[in-house]
């Protein structure tokens, strides 16, 4: 029998160990504070471009190693879409290698109209995978949102679901997603945001965490652009002195400490840089006035 979906737990016991805990699935309670609960640790392992390897043994056992060293230093969510081209299947090999099978929050996107040829994606994409169900399936991009949200519910109501999200990038259609967080019952929403793209701070943050929607960040370096900039730079000694210690800290801790936020999922091909990012994801309570020194000096590159 597969593993029962966990309940949302408090992200402190989380990050003490306990996520693995086998209990029965619940459905993500109404008003739930996402930066204080959360199903997952603050930072998950993105794929889009860095998997799309295909069959290259090099990038294949890249992404392996990746994988290994993610699942190492305590991270779960590992996020992908049947649009980041062998992303998926890249995925699955690294599964298949790694055992014991982690504990694994799998989380995927139906990209494409139509209700047969979603289904029809949707097996694909987890039989590239190599796991049983999905623990989080998100309309990607909002392809077609109105008619797969009630059919996801469906699969989530009869147990072979965890949790119905949706996203969006790169600031497009954000009326949309107002629209679908003030109306829709969903779990999650996936949307980016980092101390150079702020935009969602106004309504979509504070609304998502008014309704109880866990979020997701995407695009937490601004696809690598921002990191690269800043490691170009002296780590400034404010940063020091707020016990940060790397460009990493700054930028992924700028994110978990908004208060909506649950996670982020910063994609990478370097296992250095995803023991960096993970370390990173401890810093999930930076004030408000380091905040703003964050944004403001982002603002200066």
């Amino acid at each position: 029998m597969p593993k029962p979906f966990p309940t949302l737990v408090d992200r402190r016991h989380l990050l003490a160990g306990l996520a693995a805990l086998p209990v029965a699935f619940a459905a993500f309670p109404a008003a739930l504070a996402a930066s204080d609960n959360a199903i997952v640790p603050p930072v998950g392992l993105g794929t889009w471009i860095t998997f799309n390897v295909g069959n290259d043994p090099v990038g294949l056992a890249q992404s392996e190693a990746v994988v290994r060293a993610f699942f190492e230093a305590g991270g779960r969510l590992i996020d992908c879409s049947p649009m980041y081209g062998s992303s998926q299947a890249t995925i699955g090999y690294a599964l298949r290698n790694i055992m014991p099978r982690p504990d694994l929050f799998a989380a995927d996107k139906v990209w494409t109209p139509g209700f047969a040829a979603a289904r029809t994606q949707l097996e694909e994409s987890r039989k590239a995978w190599g796991i049983e169900r999905f623990s989080l399936l998100q309309v990607h991009n909002l392809t077609d949102w109105q008619d797969h949200l009630p059919w996801l519910r469906d699969m989530k109501a009869a147990g072979e679901l965890g949790y119905v999200g949706v996203t969006t990038s790169h600031g497009r259609r954000h009326g949309d997603l107002e629209r679908i967080l003030k109306t829709e019952a969903i779990d999650f929403v996936q949307l980016t945001y980092n101390a150079a793209t702020r935009d969602v701070e106004a309504r979509l943050l504070p609304l998502a965490r008014e309704r109880g929607v866990a979020v997701i960040v995407n695009r937490p370096y601004e696809g690598g652009r921002l990191i690269r900039q800043l490691k170009r730079e002296p780590l400034p000694g404010w940063a020091a002195e707020a016990g940060l210690t790397t460009w990493a800290d700054v930028a992924l801790g700028f994110i978990l400490s908004h208060p909506a936020v649950t996670c982020a999922i910063p994609a990478t091909t370097r296992v250095e840089h995803v023991r960096e990012n993970m370390a990173a994801g401890g810093w999930t309570a930076l004030d408000e006035p380091l905040r703003r020194r964050i944004a403001a000096y982002v603002d200066d590159l």
